[in-house]
């Protein structure tokens, strides 16, 4: 803690407010403290995969070999940031519940968002829920923020998805995605005839409307696709994070699932993943 911050809450007078003060500035602390370590340890690793030496590395860094090692193995998994660093906020969206008026979430966006939380909470991220409310207003230029919706439900998404190079959303009948490159086209199965057990979705970073910085969003053309993309990250986010990082991109997401329970069966990258830097 700096000095200054210290100093400052030691001078509060008020008992009630400085132990409020410290709580805080504890939690804002600890969150550093993670954050530098997954950082001291993605770039350990960076440079092991450089072909630099451990020996090499600890020399320069003035550690020990062995310190070097114990950090490579402890701490946050640098793939974490995948999702987010710090507190991450994760927006899932309402929807009108179709015999009256009440707003609900759908049961699988519940579902989504509770692994989703586990996974982040495996690499000591805090993760904060909210709703896309009906009529799909959201601030979007937020940091660490992750959204869980689709062109459907929010104007504000929709003018989103619009700003990636590639994928688009495209409303044919049913929603379907299209690759402006290849020109494939991706229909989810419970809109074909006949229907099949899959599904697909959209995943990506995109810029803030803002401009200062990004945030991850996904959905399904329906609730099977996003559990897929869940069911994706939980298994294959460490090869995610080495092929993108935290740069700006997106792809299609085949999903396999059981009709009977909506469960995802398979989910893999459908299309080519595309980093917007390169398009």
């Amino acid at each position: 803690m700096p000095s200054s911050d210290l100093e400052r809450i030691a001078a509060i007078d008020n008992p009630y407010l400085l132990i409020r003060a410290a709580t805080e500035r504890l939690s804002a602390a600890q969150q550093e403290v993670t954050e530098l370590s997954r950082m001291r340890r993605r770039v350990i690793q960076e440079l092991h995969a450089q072909g630099i030496s451990y020996a090499q590395i600890a020399e320069q860094a003035g550690l020990s070999r062995g310190r070097i090692h114990q950090i490579k193995h402890t701490g946050p998994a640098p793939e974490g940031a995948f999702l987010g660093t710090g507190t991450i906020t994760l927006a899932t969206p309402l929807k009108r519940e179709a015999n009256n008026a009440r707003p609900v979430v759908a049961m699988e966006d519940v579902t989504a968002a509770k692994r989703l939380e586990d996974l982040a909470r495996g690499f000591d991220l805090a993760l904060n829920l909210e709703h896309v409310p009906l009529g799909g207003e959201i601030d979007l230029n937020r940091p660490n923020l992750i959204v869980i919706c689709g062109p459907k439900l929010s104007p504000v998404m929709g003018a989103l998805y619009e700003s990636d190079p590639v994928l688009e959303w495209v409303k044919d009948g049913a929603w379907t995605l299209r690759d402006r490159r290849t020109g494939d086209s991706y229909r989810s199965g419970e809109d074909s005839d006949p229907a099949r057990p899959v599904d697909y979705a959209y995943l990506g970073r995109l810029a803030r409307p803002d401009g200062n910085g990004n945030l991850l969003v996904f959905t399904g053309i329906h609730p099977q696709g996003t559990l897929g993309v869940v069911d994706l990250l939980t298994s294959e986010i460490a090869t995610l994070w080495g092929q993108v990082g935290e740069n700006r991109f997106s792809t299609v997401v085949g999903v396999e699932y059981d009709p009977a329970t909506g469960e995802p069966v398979r989910a893999e990258l459908a299309s080519p993943l595309y980093r917007h830097e390169e398009t």
